[in-house]
């Protein structure tokens, strides 16, 4: 039996892998309502290709995909959590308030899945959606959520994880990883 590396098993999962242009574009935002048909079926494409993805691969940290990792250029993205918690459905977010207060884990990428790598975030970001209706919808979210909902608006700004890495820290080999299966541990928790 040949060893598939993760990359290339998400790659055969339909999903865009690092080095492709469209992820290094930002997203074209969505005219909603006009737009609430594209809308919806480029969301359930989204959901479609997670469900594949989570048949072959654990996510105990929740997981997300955003648009530009299927090659669709539009700003949505959807992120489900960890546990039994409904789906996030992200429709042109933009994050409008981020805490002061940080921390460092390590994250994973569908796009780059052969490595994981050290992330500063903040550990509270407020992000505005609009709705399929056109309103737009404001949502706080924090901890492990709030990196997962940050993760997937980077992709649609065009920035992968690796962009906020700190100087000098580079991905480790995901065989060096220690932490799959794991929730993100936070103080207190």
């Amino acid at each position: 039996m040949i060893d598939v590396r993760p990359s290339q098993q998400m790659r055969d999962l339909g999903v865009v892998q690092h080095g492709a242009g469209i992820l290094a574009e930002p997203a074209r935002a969505f005219d909603l309502p006009a737009e609430r048909d594209e809308a919806e079926r480029i969301t359930d494409e989204l959901f479609a290709v997670m469900e594949r993805i989570g048949q072959v691969h654990p996510f105990a940290k929740g997981m997300g995909i955003a648009a530009p990792q299927i090659g669709i250029g539009r700003a949505a993205a959807v992120v489900q959590p960890p546990g039994a918690a409904p789906a996030i459905i992200l429709l042109n977010p933009e994050i409008i308030d981020r805490s002061e207060e940080m921390d460092e884990q390590y994250e994973g990428c569908l796009s780059f899945f052969d490595v994981r790598g050290l992330v500063p975030r903040p550990l509270k970001i407020t992000v505005e959606t609009t709705a399929l209706t056109g309103e737009t919808v404001t949502t706080v979210y924090e901890r492990g959520l709030a990196r997962l909902i940050h993760h997937e608006i980077d992709h649609l700004d065009g920035l992968l994880y690796t962009a906020r890495m700190r100087t000098g820290v580079d991905p480790i080999p995901v065989e060096q990883y220690r932490q799959t299966g794991q929730t993100w541990v936070y103080d207190g928790t």
